[in-house]
């Protein structure tokens, strides 16, 4: 037998239960009670270094959904989100506002360890209420708000497929203007009048 497989097949230092144990919590899963339903009471805002974000769906809320994080961010009048990488990509849908991203489409070096070699330049994509932006893999990115009077504010959707193959390579690189002011619920009572 080649390989001398069956030779080796009979040798035993320890056994393990992984099946079973694998088993047990497809079955516990199934009992579980994961919510298909989630209102706006359940959904909460998030003051982080990437900006203000109301989580729509999110690992930590229990919810039957669990390959996607969904979130609303909202940038304040003449603001901008957080500038950051991550290894998934990312789909955004405009709500309401006027405004721009800039992207850095970085290239991997991959040698010993893997490095990443950042353009000098970004490029721009303009966008307005109704349009959809594609963000790829890797690509460092910032979003602006053109209006100096209004907020504006986007769905976006992010893969947790990534993270679950051990490949979340989360990178900020620079933090929301508003991260860290402890009267931020103020940005929010625009959007609480409608």
């Amino acid at each position: 037998m080649s390989y001398e497989e069956k030779v080796n097949a009979n040798y035993r230092d320890h056994e393990v239960t992984w099946y079973r144990d694998r088993l047990r919590s497809a079955e516990q899963a199934q009992k579980e009670n994961l919510r298909s339903l989630i209102t706006p009471e359940d959904m909460p805002w998030d003051n982080c270094e990437q900006g203000i974000l109301k989580h729509l769906v999110h690992e930590e809320m229990a919810t039957v959904e669990n390959t996607l994080d969904l979130v609303i961010q909202l940038i304040p009048a003449g603001s901008k989100s957080g500038k950051h990488r991550h290894m998934g990509e990312e789909y955004m849908f405009i709500l309401e506002g006027k405004g721009y991203s800039l992207h850095w489409d970085v290239e991997m070096e991959l040698g010993d360890r893997y490095t990443w070699k950042v353009p000098d330049s970004p490029s721009r994509w303009e966008w307005e209420k109704g349009d959809s932006v594609y963000i790829p893999p890797n690509t460092i990115h910032q979003h602006f708000n053109d209006d100096p009077e209004n907020s504006l504010r986007f769905i976006s959707a992010e893969s947790r497929i990534i993270r679950f193959m051990g490949l979340d390579d989360l990178e900020q690189l620079e933090n929301a203007p508003e991260f860290g002011d402890k009267d931020w619920s103020v940005y929010l009572e625009d959007i609480r009048s409608d």
